[in-house]
């Protein structure tokens, strides 16, 4: 039972990377991606393809990987966001697509369908992270100062620009702020930051395939966003534990594979039906005004 709760923890910490980065473009951007779930992809692979290949290790990896995910992101953002209106959407798909064909199809490098067995796991000061428990503080450090990272840069100038530009582009444009420019920062940023997810995961797993970053899997993790809460930056880490809690559920009631996957999914439709009509901000609501008492 520990070592299951522990396996729990550590995945509640790398989708928290990945649901508290989302929201830097959803909650405060004002920016919509589907792209996420290849973002955490790229992080994933990078992570494991230098490990494997060159030896660098989880540390080397986990470096490689936000820097894939930044440019990859920043490739489609540069040209898209150039566009008024809702293209981005539309590339990000585009771009969830390509990756996805690539992770299957360049077997050469990924290994295609079979994926990527053996990558190595962390060590830490020649400390080798080798179980679900030492695992739990690695994994929630890093999601600490994910957390961190994400809670500073919303907090200051280059914050409150993102969210006057959220607000009213044309405004913000009007007093000199270079809207694509920001908008490409927090793109890159959040993939950057998203991209350390996947290389969390690869190296906790061991062994990676593209299934783990299908589309349904992006539109999973905005769920995380959308029922947590898009204007707390806590509300993404709460919609982690509720909505992983679900599936780990389901396996307590021995219902075969079969009927929990689709069952997994009907109750996280549910759900996000259910917020929208009942409770439309989130778990835990909107952030309240600061007041200058």
């Amino acid at each position: 039972m520990a070592a299951y709760l522990a396996h729990y923890l550590v995945m509640v910490s790398i989708y928290t990377i990945l649901a508290v980065s989302l929201n830097l473009l959803i909650g405060y951007a004002g920016i919509f991606s589907l792209a996420h779930a290849a973002i955490y992809g790229i992080g994933a692979y990078a992570s494991a393809l230098v490990a494997l290949k060159l030896g660098l290790g989880f540390w080397g990896g986990l470096v490689i990987a936000g820097v894939a995910g930044a440019v990859a992101s920043a490739l489609v953002a540069i040209p898209s966001l150039r566009v008024a209106g809702d293209y981005y959407i539309v590339a990000s798909f585009g771009l969830q697509t390509v990756i996805l064909t690539v992770f299957v199809n360049w077997t050469d490098l990924t290994n295609g369908p079979a994926g990527l067995p053996g990558i190595p796991r962390p060590s830490v000061f020649g400390y080798l992270i080798d179980n679900p428990f030492k695992y739990v503080v690695l994994a929630a450090t890093i999601a600490a100062l994910t957390y961190a990272i994400c809670h500073r840069l919303m907090n200051s100038a280059f914050g409150r620009t993102l969210r006057a530009i959220r607000d009213d582009e044309i405004a913000a444009a009007a007093t000199g702020k270079n809207v694509i420019g920001f908008k490409v920062m927090i793109v890159s940023i959040s993939s950057a930051l998203g991209a350390l997810g996947g290389s969390l995961y690869a190296h906790y797993i061991t062994y990676i395939n593209p299934t783990s970053f299908s589309l349904e899997e992006s539109i999973f993790i905005t769920s995380l966003v959308i029922l947590g809460g898009t204007e707390r930056l806590a509300g993404p880490m709460v919609g982690a534990f509720v909505l992983l809690a679900i599936p780990e559920a389901l396996k307590f009631l021995a219902i075969p594979d079969a009927v929990a996957a689709p069952m997994r999914q009907i109750i996280y439709g549910g759900l996000l039906i259910l917020f929208m009509f009942v409770r439309p901000e989130g778990i835990l609501g909107r952030a309240r005004p600061r007041s200058n008492a």
